[in-house]
């Protein structure tokens, strides 16, 4: 696979015959509407092609790895191979179009639901690349119930892909994350212990594989409290086969003020739960300044304290799937941005005929316009340069995986990317 950045003058013809595939193969791949011009700066996810190869003396599954720039155990799943070594000069085998040479990954996905025929849709499109879905989310409620979710059509679609559901708990209220509410549970074991009564139950109905606990806005002395909660579930759950994860907040060192941050232990979560998805976006986020959502590196600065506290093999990172278009000049307090998909800012910006430009040190796409009033706009949103690095990054750190936030605009050029770099891991049959 290669990405490739537009320029003036590409068609998809040329950049088809510069690669050696077929148009087809990049409509396809970038869901192109063939009809639509190319944007300059837009990136474009050239799919690689399987060949044949006859082995040679001197030969082996690495070295022919190493040749074609795939990895050995890509050759071997390809070719139904048992014995690496015993292959034989004049013996064909494929080698695969993707190159899977970053290993095995975790994936995550939140979705949330909305009508049984557009949650089916999404989820068919993309399960196949997931480990888990997480429909967001069961609310906790003063009494220590938890709110129903109409999430029966995201779990079905995705257990046909052996795709593992995640029930997602926060303690959302109304639009936010609400302190008090999760205060008033914290601070009762007998309701924590109807909660958790209430998890379990709503888990074993739905067939869920595990949760997700995402609390937020936490008062900061309710931190070991909280920490407590999460043993008192991990106590329960894991005699039951069920794992157990948080969402934490971005931190680059042990913040603890702030209802934020403060009350999100990483220390003592890494050792209590099986894993955490840490919510590595919204730099750039609707009510501030224009930045980049998840510029790389401050997303670095994040997963570099992170594991100094918690086993790599026990993180998700965060991903967006979304930019924003912010109105400028910014100013505090006014206008929101509107949250764009990565695809809609692409066709966002052939619509007003701006090119899209790359900020190096964030790792991300971006580009200026002016609309029909005459106001200016900045976008920033995300690409295949932009994700390619972000898994580089998980790779490099030995992370667990990623978990995107969140499944519903398309961005068919991220799934490309981890086809291509991953052998995504299952863990239901």
């Amino acid at each position: 696979m290669n990405i490739y950045v537009v320029r003036q003058g590409d068609s998809i013809w040329s950049i088809a015959q510069k690669f050696g595939v077929t148009t087809d193969n990049i409509i396809s791949a970038n869901k192109i509407n063939p009809s639509e011009s190319l944007v300059i700066g837009q990136t474009l996810v050239v799919p690689g092609v399987s060949k044949e190869y006859v082995v040679k003396q001197g030969d082996s599954i690495w070295s022919i790895a190493e040749k074609f720039d795939v990895s050995s155990q890509s050759i071997i799943l390809e070719n139904n191979i048992l014995n690496p070594a015993q292959i034989y000069p004049g013996m064909t085998i494929v080698i695969p179009a993707q190159s899977k040479e970053y290993g095995f990954i975790e994936t995550n996905a939140f979705i949330q639901p909305l009508n049984a025929e557009r949650d089916k849709r999404i989820v068919n499109g993309v399960s196949e690349y997931l480990t888990y879905i997480a429909p967001f989310s069961h609310h906790v409620t003063e009494d220590g119930n938890i709110t129903p979710l109409d999430d029966n059509t995201a779990i079905n679609a995705a257990r046909k892909f052996n795709t593992a559901p995640l029930l997602s708990v926060t303690n959302i209220s109304g639009k936010n994350f609400d302190t008090d509410l999760i205060n008033k549970i914290l601070n009762d074991n007998k309701l924590q212990q109807t909660l958790i009564d209430n998890i379990v139950k709503t888990m074993k109905d739905k067939g869920y594989y595990g949760v997700v606990i995402d609390f937020e806005r936490i008062s900061p002395e309710n931190r070991e409290k909280y920490n407590n909660f999460l043993r008192k579930l991990v106590a329960r759950l894991h005699p039951m086969g069920y794992v157990v994860g948080t969402a934490l907040a971005p931190k680059i060192y042990d913040v603890t003020t702030g209802a934020w941050h403060g009350a999100h232990d990483y220390k003592s979560q890494g050792e209590i739960v099986d894993f955490v998805i840490i919510m590595t976006y919204e730099w750039g986020w609707s009510g501030g300044p224009p930045l980049a959502v998840a510029p790389i590196n401050e997303v670095r600065k994040v997963i570099d304290y992170a594991v100094s506290e918690i086993p790599g093999n026990k993180i998700f990172m965060g991903m967006p799937l979304y930019g924003y278009d912010w109105t400028l000049p910014y100013s505090p307090g006014g206008e929101f941005a509107e949250s764009i998909g990565n695809q809609e800012a692409i066709d966002r910006a052939r619509k007003v005929g701006a090119n899209i430009k790359y900020d190096e040190k964030a790792q991300s796409p971006y580009y200026n316009y002016f609309d029909s009033e005459g106001r200016e706009h900045v976008v920033w949103f995300e690409d295949a340069r932009s994700v390619h690095e972000k898994y580089k990054l998980s790779s490099e750190y030995g992370l667990r995986g990623v978990s995107y936030w969140s499944l519903g605009k398309s961005f068919p050029q991220n799934w490309q990317v981890l086809d291509n770099m991953f052998f995504i891991e299952k863990v239901i049959g």
